[in-house]
């Protein structure tokens, strides 16, 4: 008998979980805004470091990453995670397009977790919802975890001020969110303001 593809695995390995999907983008260009307090070296290293504690702290169940860098794929294929590759769609669009294939591989809930969390240990605590649940971040202006179940028709609109567009988006889908304020899972590396204490 011959093996199965790679989709068919990934398909029957997916059907009914929970999985984490990471969007990754090319460490070299990574945490751009952090410039004044870190040279380019330096971001690089903190952004690898930062998904690396993500993709830790999401392994209680699958975990994807997304991204178009040659570099973070094999990177994230080294750290246990499937790759879907989104080449030169953007963040909204990344995000969108990965939780579309895991959903044709049977995946039955997504939450979507930025890669630049300084602390994501608390991911596998977050509570069971039958809805949309979103963890801002510190300053209740990003979102720095979205979970949706299985078919939510949600819209992305990551970026300055996104958490009032994401709950809008909910309710639009004709979704109850379900809102956690989080210290650990909401503190983002966004500035150089953000940055823990050397």
């Amino acid at each position: 008998m011959s093996n199965p593809t790679s989709g068919e695995r990934q398909e029957k390995d997916l059907a009914g979980t929970h999985v984490t999907l990471i969007p990754v983008k090319a460490f070299s260009k990574a945490k751009v805004r952090l410039t004044a307090a870190l040279g380019a070296e330096a971001r690089a290293a903190l952004a690898r470091h930062l998904a690396e504690g993500v993709i830790r702290s999401a392994s209680h169940g699958p975990v994807a990453v997304v991204c178009d860098d040659d570099n973070v794929a094999q990177w994230a294929s080294s750290h246990g995670a499937s790759v879907i590759w989104a080449p030169g769609k953007g963040l909204n669009r990344a995000v969108a397009y990965g939780v579309s294939e895991l959903e044709s591989r049977g995946a039955e809930r997504i939450t979507i977790v930025h890669g630049d969390i300084l602390d994501a240990s608390g991911l596998a605590d977050l509570p069971i919802v039958d809805d949309i649940l979103m963890v801002p971040d510190l300053r209740e202006d990003g979102t720095n975890v979205i979970s949706l179940p299985r078919g939510a028709r949600f819209e992305f609109a990551y970026g300055p001020g996104s958490f009032t567009r994401h709950r809008a988006a909910a309710r639009a889908s004709g979704h109850d969110v379900v809102v956690v304020r989080d210290l650990l899972l909401g503190h983002d590396i966004d500035q150089p303001s953000d940055l823990p204490p050397t």
